[in-house]
């Protein structure tokens, strides 16, 4: 849909969201559950269809394509709710004094398009993080369905050799999926084991034992150093060659390594999930406070940011120094904001992190409260099947749990 369709003259802007992921929509269902008639801009550099990004690390085994992921177009959904969708459209500048934004569009005089705001959601969410040494011609990503659908195309001409370059919660679910769906999986970190980052290494220790058990080749304490096509001698079809990855071993790492030399993998694709960042542009337009890695700060009652009349939610948001990038909140969220927008009493927004399961099948992992690697971990119960284990703050409080179970054996 083109911006031209949209001429803002009234001083009656209603509410302006950008960004049309699972938080966006989200605040759509919040404010129209409690008022049909306030006027909803809904700004999106895609086709704003809606669909269920967790369901990408699970769906190319489930052999289904991005078009079944979608719950429903862009055009049906706003029309459904009775908003007005911009797709296809990028958010240039903010201008909070004015309360207005600018599109990359142009109207009928050929004047950039202009667009007012009473309240504006900032529910852009985060990108992924590309090192230099993943050039990202040559790199996948699966954090967005267009860019899965793409890789989903590639992988069902037959068996292919992937190498996932972090092995983080999504890299580690990826990892499986693409064995299940028949692929040969390069998993590499530069911890020593899975989600390492978040956990302690005797937890972490299992769930390497699990990953490595399924057949998945995991290269712990490695860096890549390098992504290039290898020309298959043929310039016509240089395009479908193999992928040479260059990694090496990480000096802190465990001494296990049996050489310090650059070593190398040829595949056929590469996928990064080297983490997240959020883009500075529009932030710092609307002057609200941000940091790139955790996003934009907000108060946690009311999910306001430090701009008068600009709220944040999601991927790009974050409480207490924080990122909150995980699904499960969102609603609480969305509830929250469409209160505060809408001039409703509310009992403000209680921030309480959900609990993270690994949605894979080779082994249970579920984690409660803010688990990091580092801290005070003290051992709860332990067996060869279940490892529970707990971190205690400075007060010797409880602030985090995890369980790690190993699959129940299938009766005979």
């Amino acid at each position: 849909m083109n911006a031209e369709t949209l001429s803002v003259t009234s001083s009656d802007n209603g509410v302006v969201i950008i960004g049309a992921g699972l938080a966006g929509w989200h605040v759509i269902d919040a404010i129209r559950a409690k008022d049909k008639d306030i006027p909803i801009t809904l700004v999106t550099t895609d086709s704003g269809d809606r669909y269920h990004k967790p369901m990408l690390t699970m769906a190319i085994s489930q052999n289904k394509r991005a078009s079944d992921l979608v719950r429903a177009t862009g055009t049906d959904a706003a029309e459904a709710a009775q908003v007005t969708l911009l797709a296809n459209t990028h958010v240039v500048d903010i201008d909070p004094v004015a309360q207005t934004i600018q599109l990359d569009t142009t109207d009928s005089t050929g004047a950039p398009t202009s667009l007012g705001y009473d309240k504006m959601v900032l529910a852009m969410g985060a990108h992924p993080i590309f090192p230099k040494s993943l050039p990202e011609d040559l790199v996948w990503h699966v954090n967005h369905i267009e860019r899965f659908g793409q890789l989903q195309e590639k992988l069902a001409t037959g068996s292919q050799h992937v190498a996932i370059v972090g092995a983080g919660m999504v890299g580690t679910e990826i990892a499986e999926d693409l064995l299940k769906a028949g692929h040969q999986v390069t998993l590499i970190d530069l911890n020593d084991a899975p989600l390492s980052q978040m956990l302690p290494a005797k937890a972490t220790a299992r769930i390497a034992k699990a990953v490595q058990s399924q057949g998945i080749n995991f290269l712990g304490g490695y860096q890549v150093s390098g992504v290039r096509r290898i020309n298959d001698g043929d310039e016509a079809h240089e395009s479908i060659g193999k992928l040479q990855v260059s990694y090496e071993p990480i000096a802190s790492s465990s001494d296990s390594h049996s050489g310090s030399d650059s070593q190398t993998v040829t595949v056929d694709h590469v996928i990064a999930s080297t983490g997240l960042t959020v883009d500075d542009k529009l932030p710092t337009a609307a002057g609200v406070e941000f940091d790139r890695r955790t996003g934009i700060v907000v108060d946690a009652p009311t999910l306001r940011t430090h701009a008068d009349n600009i709220y944040a939610i999601g991927d790009c948001m974050s409480i207490n120094g924080v990122a909150c990038r995980y699904v499960a909140p969102l609603r609480a969220q969305a509830a929250t904001i469409a209160d505060d927008i809408l001039g409703l009493d509310h009992n403000g927004y209680d921030h309480k992190p959900p609990m993270i399961r690994l949605k894979n099948k080779a082994i249970s992992v579920m984690a409660t409260g803010v688990p990091q690697a580092n801290g005070n971990w003290q051992v709860k119960s332990e067996s060869d099947d279940e490892l529970v284990m707990e971190l205690f703050d400075d007060n010797n409080e409880v602030s985090a749990t995890v369980t790690i179970k190993a699959p129940a054996t299938p009766s005979a």
